[in-house]
């Protein structure tokens, strides 16, 4: 009679019943209203800007990436969100050099899906922030009609951009900072304001966010943190000088907080993997976005704030990682 035998394998030893190309689906799904909202406000521009940066992330991952790795859908959420951190107006030939930079040096010059240090779509924005600054701060308002576009997405590559007939204005974080301009708070929920497509309505955003965290598609902690940090924060400041400084409820439901904080922050890849790290890594985002938002050169500070604290997530993981049984409280696994 031939014995047992003993398989040995490393941890962990018990799988999670959803795979990463489920959980990567389950986030494009969840984001399906957040577009559907942001065409709502900005017409077919939003659709093509968010078609734009989602096929330069896709045709990347395509050509340089490992083979069949667009199954996993990783590629199809970095276009996305992206194309939701941009203005409605952008040429969508920036769009889609944004979605390559993201997937091709935020992601594929690491390794790949799950080797990546940083957020690619927040890497492929900051590049376009640096590369194309006035496009990047060019915001659409308003059109004489839905169908019309919102600026100049039909430019040439490297070409000067046309005269269209579009409505620009400044956000409500740039009115408040530069001058002194507050916006309703009702306004900004709904989203019914300048900025970028993903700044529409943080009810929807909330939303699908109370989604993913009921599948534990991502960790609650974090934007739980995040949220509580700025609001404290912007709240303490905002009693000491009203006039200075805005509420909480505007520091909170302005900007890209609610989608940075939801869907960025939570990236599985670049956030911490302990509770306690959790914590630590949102309450030094809402921290950052405080001190950019308030004393910064910049309006927003929700990309800087992510990305830094991103390049600090393996001290955060080492600093914050649970005893091992068996061991003495002082020691570290290395």
């Amino acid at each position: 009679m031939t014995p047992a035998r003993l398989l040995v394998t490393a941890s962990p030893h018990l799988g999670g019943a959803d795979s990463t190309p489920t959980i990567m689906w389950s986030v494009v799904g969840s984001l399906v209203p957040v577009v559907a909202v942001a065409t709502y406000y900005f017409g077919p521009s939003a659709l093509l800007v968010i078609a734009a940066a989602s096929a330069g992330g896709v045709l990347t991952e395509t050509w340089f990436g490992p083979k069949g790795a667009l199954r996993d859908g990783s590629a199809a959420i970095t276009g996305i969100l992206l194309g939701l951190t941009l203005p409605a107006g952008l040429p969508l030939w920036m769009a889609f050099v944004g979605g390559v930079f993201g997937i091709g040096f935020g992601k594929l010059v690491f390794g790949g899906l799950g080797q990546n240090i940083f957020n690619p779509a927040l890497l492929g924005r900051a590049f376009l922030q640096s590369a194309f600054p006035v496009a990047m701060t060019t915001w659409p308002t308003a059109a004489p009609h839905w169908s019309d576009l919102r600026g100049d997405n039909l430019a040439i590559p490297l070409m000067s951009p046309e005269v269209v007939d579009a409505m620009t204005g400044a956000t409500p974080l740039g009115l408040m900072k530069f001058e002194q301009i507050g916006t309703q708070v009702s306004a900004l929920i709904m989203g019914s304001v300048g900025g970028s497509l993903g700044e529409t309505s943080a009810l929807v955003v909330l939303g699908c966010g109370a989604y993913l965290a009921a599948r534990k598609h991502l960790n609650w902690r974090i934007p739980a943190s995040i949220f509580a940090t700025v609001a404290v924060l912007s709240g303490s400041l905002h009693l000491l000088d009203a006039a200075r400084y805005p509420g909480a409820m505007f520091m909170l439901f302005s900007g890209g907080l609610m989608l940075g904080a939801i869907y960025m922050a939570t990236d599985m890849v670049t956030s911490p993997v302990t509770n306690k790290g959790c914590w630590v890594f949102g309450f030094g985002i809402g921290f950052l976005v405080v001190v950019i938002r308030l004393w910064g050169g910049l309006a927003e500070g929700v990309m800087y704030g992510i990305l830094l604290m991103n390049a600090l997530v393996p001290f955060i993981n080492r600093a914050t990682q649970p005893r091992v049984f068996g061991t003495d409280t002082k020691q570290v696994v290395t």
